[in-house]
């Protein structure tokens, strides 16, 4: 590529040190769509005649044919996908080749593979966060009406529905989408001519070429085309947001699936067992999906601090940003296809949840909420319950066992009505409250919004 400037090869230690086909061979479909929008803007300009420009566009598909089939040999004294095409290209089809690259650099090259990979990526990604909903959904509509205890601080609080908690990722889940979907729109512009980072003397037309690969409009700035990397970093960010999301649902049921909740079970498909204890049954999935969630938010922090430091326009830094995307964006999509298979085939024990859900202390707050409707100001009333709670501690008495009038004669006899699950979760009737009512609604709701 540069032997006209140097007069020594070469190391063959740096060439292997330096090499990025070994990862970036993935681009090729990629690069080789810009090459020929590319090439197309080159014969408009009168610089390739149509003979050439049909030479170079066969010449790049029977390159791409080879490399689905798997039979091209990448090497990696080319360093990276870019060249080895360009240098096949050449050899296949002669001088119209070595045309190719007129008013081009690597460095606009790689942005514009990388922004249409990642462009075609998140479209990926957003329909498997389709399927985990959709997955989600099913649970939440077979379980809209098992009650489980929800928790703060990983104790009791208040009674909701299954079907509730499940909507709740189904929440997070489209919030990931919706940034997935921010990320597309603004990473879909073309850098493509901004050359490696002044531009061309030759100026090739580059909105037609945008508008070829399917970019709604063309950088406005060169220098910042080239060492703009934050398209990757805002994906690597939702990635691990959304990774981050899994994981806690998968810490979720990692506890449902314990013998002290005993709420959930995962099918044996989705679980292991252990080489020394027979009776295990291990949600190797859900603890895989926490683990992974650090190397997500790993791989931001990499390109985060390579980015850091580095002047404008570009360094060979750069070339590091894409080993955390690949391995982020694969990452991310094995999780989103193995999770939802694990939930569609999830049960939960729904003799256990009633159990759990059964404990009086979980209308406490509701308890607050009757005296306030009789009058008493919420701080006296919350005190009134606290001592109820405190008393029914002490002598082990089921709160709603208590004599609570002997408390307070702000208590009357109509406080015990309190302790009904299905008229608190019936009176559970504001916009995002966990009612069986609003619960059907919602699925019903989501259901509309994704389609199916």
């Amino acid at each position: 590529m540069w032997k006209g400037r140097f007069s020594q090869d070469t190391s063959s230690l740096v060439q292997k040190f330096g090499e990025s086909v070994s990862y970036d061979w993935r681009l090729f479909p990629h690069d080789i769509a810009g090459s020929i929008a590319h090439a197309r803007a080159q014969k408009n300009a009168g610089l390739l005649s149509d003979a050439e420009f049909s030479q170079i566009e066969a010449g790049l598909l029977d390159i791409k044919a080879d490399i689905v089939s798997g039979n091209f040999e990448f090497r990696t004294s080319l360093e990276d996908i870019h060249m080895n095409i360009e240098a096949e290209l050449t050899r296949r089809i002669g001088p119209a080749g070595a045309k190719l690259h007129t008013a081009r650099s690597r460095n606009d090259q790689v942005a514009t593979d990388t922004r249409l990979y990642c462009r075609t990526e998140i479209d990926g990604l957003q329909l498997e966060i389709t399927g985990l909903q959709l997955a989600l959904l099913d649970r939440a509509e077979k379980y809209a009406a098992t009650v489980i205890p929800g928790y703060t601080h990983l104790q009791r609080g208040q009674p909701v529905t299954a079907g509730h908690h499940f909507l709740a990722y189904v929440e997070m889940l489209e919030r990931d989408k919706s940034r997935l979907a921010d990320c597309r729109q603004r990473l879909n512009v073309s850098p493509l001519g901004s050359g490696a980072l002044a531009g061309s003397t030759i100026n090739l037309d580059r909105r037609a070429i945008a508008a070829e690969l399917g970019f709604a409009d063309v950088t406005h700035n060169s220098m910042d085309a080239i060492a703009d990397r934050d398209y990757i970093a805002e994906l690597l960010f939702v990635i691990s947001l959304c990774g981050t999301h899994l994981s806690r649902l998968s810490e979720d049921l990692i506890l449902w699936c314990s013998a002290e909740f005993g709420f959930a079970s995962l099918s044996d498909a989705h679980t292991t067992g252990s080489s020394l204890m027979p009776q295990k049954k291990n949600p190797d999935v859900c603890e895989l999906t926490r683990g992974k969630t650090g190397r997500l938010v790993g791989n931001l922090m990499n390109l985060l601090v390579a980015l850091k430091g580095l002047p404008l326009t570009y360094n060979r830094d750069l070339q590091e940003d894409k080993p955390p995307l690949f391995d982020s964006v694969d990452t991310l999509r094995m999780t989103l296809a193995v999770n939802t298979e694990m939930i569609a085939a999830m049960q939960l024990r729904e003799a256990t949840c009633r159990t759990a859900a059964a404990d009086p202390m979980l209308l406490a707050t509701d308890l607050a909420d009757w005296l306030v409707k009789q009058g008493v100001p919420f701080r006296h009333a919350h005190e009134l319950v606290g001592k109820a709670v405190a008393l029914a501690i002490e002598t082990q008495t089921p709160l709603d066992q208590l004599d609570l009038t002997a408390i307070d004669p702000a208590y009357g006899p109509e406080a015990k009505q309190v302790f009904s699950l299905d008229r608190a979760l019936a009176a559970r009737t504001n916009p995002g409250a966990p009612s069986i009512e609003n619960v059907r609604a919602e699925i019903a709701r989501w259901r509309s919004v994704i389609g199916q």
